[in-house]
């Protein structure tokens, strides 16, 4: 894709540490401001979400007894699907959980949609995922394609982000494919409700569920799942690097922008 950046993106490409030059530019990029901290399917876009459910008392997801628990989820608007997130009792990840992340408040419409692995202590601790270091990072990539999770800004979109599962597994133990399983449910609501028009998948247990389509490639290193284009409910799916993995290895950053342009493509392209 032949990239065409302004000021902003330009700086807030740097801030992910990626340096850009075009031959023929003399673009030379201002220190970047400080960021402020931040507040916390089968159809195609036009698809319409199912109808809300009645706002009276919700039963709550006993582990052990999903399946008709879980079909109540597809009807679920969003206050009721994040309280039952918020006491859902279907998996083991139940107890690790001190606060979901599923908000109510989170709940808007929106052309990108990140989905990351499992919440980590500092995460379930905040009630949101994406905090500290990894949610500045997160912010600036977004930034830098024209999008945010916070509040609307001039020039900027929304990006709905959430996590493959909704608690965080015990004592930070891997989560089972049976449990990540179960928790789908609500990432396939919030799918619905959102309408995205393109996912960002980051890291390995959120594409072990958004490539379930494409069994072969799942079982792939993430490194070899990048560069192509899935599909999860009918969602067009970008694999890319978490931002703590960015923060570890900053050698990457390069490899997360060029996924972001295949991104920002799939947006430009008429589908």
């Amino acid at each position: 894709m032949p990239l065409s950046l302004d000021t902003r993106q330009r700086a807030m490409l740097l801030e992910m540490g990626v340096r850009v030059w075009l031959p023929g530019t003399d673009f030379a990029p201002a220190a970047p401001a400080g960021l402020a901290a931040l507040r916390p399917l089968s159809q195609n876009p036009e698809r319409a979400a199912s109808p809300a459910a009645s706002p009276g008392r919700l039963p709550t997801v006993q582990r052990g007894d999903g399946a008709n628990d879980l079909s109540q989820i597809a009807t679920m608007d969003w206050d009721a699907l994040a309280r039952t997130a918020a006491d859902c009792q279907a998996c083991g990840l139940c107890a690790g959980r001190s606060h979901s992340m599923l908000s109510a408040q989170a709940g808007r419409r929106a052309r990108w949609m990140v989905v990351g692995d499992p919440p980590d202590e500092d995460e379930d601790a905040a009630g949101q995922p994406f905090t500290g270091e990894a949610g500045l990072l997160l912010a600036n990539m977004l930034k830098a394609v024209g999008a945010t999770r916070g509040e609307l800004a001039p020039g900027l979109e929304a990006a709905y982000v959430t996590k493959v599962s909704k608690c965080r597994p015990p004592q930070g133990r891997v989560p089972q494919a049976a449990e990540l399983a179960q928790c789908a449910a609500y990432l396939q609501r919030e799918i619905a409700l959102v309408q995205p028009s393109v996912i960002l998948a980051m890291g390995r247990f959120a594409n072990q569920v958004l490539l379930q389509e494409h069994p072969q490639e799942a079982a792939l290193p993430l490194g070899r799942q990048r560069g192509k284009v899935y599909r999860y409910q009918g969602v067009p799916v970008v694999v890319t690097y978490t931002p703590q993995a960015l923060l570890r290895q900053a050698a990457d950053k390069g490899k997360a922008w060029a996924d972001l342009c295949l991104a920002m493509d799939l947006l430009q392209t008429p589908t």
